[in-house]
């Protein structure tokens, strides 16, 4: 038989702070305190009980998530608390973030809020279920994505040559980015239980989740967000440029379009690499507590599969650049006749320029 475990919300009623005790084998003292608390639902709701915390601090009045387990062996009841009440901090901030988005954004937030969450429904509603039920996690990473992509250009720019260069971009440049994925997690044998959570999935689901698969999904969906910026603004910028300059070659607006695609590539690549570094910093700090190996730490599957998804995401972000570019300027870009004399000048004009810049 196996224990009975069920999470509640409950309210403190008082604290009563005990003093700390040092934690074995560390310099520092863990806090401790008892806590009264009502529970607010479930079968016990209404009901007080008091128990020790050692986890987060809590006080008079705080709400929080109680967890309540009732061992199989013998009925007895253990109170602990599984995590405070962060829901309402959380929605605040939501609420924030829409206005704000709203108010500045108009009627292209608004578009922004839509496409943001058909991500979400196309995520929990068919990535998480396709992946629970068995199916290849990178065909269905590399369905969603490109899903995501035809739902949220189209919501958000609407149905013109434009966003369907950027679309066509986009789709081209994940299938690239996949292949190389898959080239890279198997020529270094990555496995996919380079964490406890992948660890504990696996077990939940009974081994039937292609682990190694699900680090493949997880890499093309974290490319989606950075991709999606860049093959974008490389079509408006080819768009805005030709039509400034209507007769200017499409060879002139493919070079001053990949000009502003590579000042996009320096600030986006190091800012991915920065963020994942970011989601990744406690673990890094864990690591690089003495004694350490730099390069046995960088060759740990933990650390390597986060330096992959780094490389292959950058890898598709500089590939997305000239891809998205060629297509729009391949369909966008008609060329207007005007006389030689003018022409001359403009490139003259051109070529000045680029030996500034």
């Amino acid at each position: 038989m196996q224990d009975k475990i069920t999470v509640v919300r409950a309210r403190v009623d008082s604290v009563v702070t005990k003093v700390p005790e040092d934690v074995k084998g560390l310099d520092v003292a863990s806090p401790d305190q008892t806590v009264t608390a009502t529970i607010l639902e479930g079968d016990q709701a209404g009901q007080q009980t008091t128990f020790d915390n050692d986890y987060v601090q809590l006080k008079s009045g705080d709400t929080f998530f109680l967890n309540i387990t009732v061992r199989a062996e013998d009925q007895s009841v253990y109170y602990n608390v599984e995590d405070p009440d962060r829901l309402p901090i959380l929605g605040i901030f939501a609420l924030i973030f829409v206005l704000l988005v709203i108010l500045i954004g108009g009627k292209q937030g608004v578009r922004g809020l839509v496409t943001l969450l058909g991500s979400f429904v196309l995520i929990l509603y068919v990535l998480v279920p396709g992946i629970l039920h068995g199916y290849s996690p990178i065909l269905i990473a590399i369905g969603v994505s490109s899903l995501i992509i035809i739902i949220g250009s189209y919501v958000t720019h609407g149905f013109n040559k434009t966003t369907s260069c950027a679309v066509a971009g986009m789709i081209a440049t994940v299938i690239v980015t996949g292949i190389l994925a898959y080239i890279a997690v198997h020529a270094g044998r990555f496995t996919g239980y380079g964490t406890e959570e992948a660890t504990y999935l696996s077990m939940n689901a009974r081994g039937h989740i292609d682990m190694l698969g699900l680090l493949l999904g997880g890499i093309m969906i974290g490319l989606l967000g950075v991709l999606y910026d860049v093959a974008i603004s490389q079509a408006i910028t080819v768009e805005e440029l030709h039509h400034i300059a209507p007769h200017i070659g499409k060879g002139v607006i493919f070079k001053r379009s990949m000009r502003v695609g590579r000042e996009h590539i320096g600030a986006l690549v190091n800012t991915l690499a920065i963020a994942y570094v970011g989601a990744s910093l406690p673990l890094l700090l864990l690591f690089a507590t003495p004694p350490v190996d730099v390069m046995l730490t960088v060759n740990r599957e933990i650390f390597a599969a986060e330096i992959i998804r780094i490389l292959i995401g950058s890898i598709g972000l500089v590939l997305a650049v000239p891809i998205v570019t060629a297509l729009a300027v391949m369909v966008l870009v008609k060329v207007k006749k005007v006389d030689d004399s003018t022409k001359r000048e403009e490139y003259k004009a051109l070529e000045h320029y680029s030996h500034h810049h």
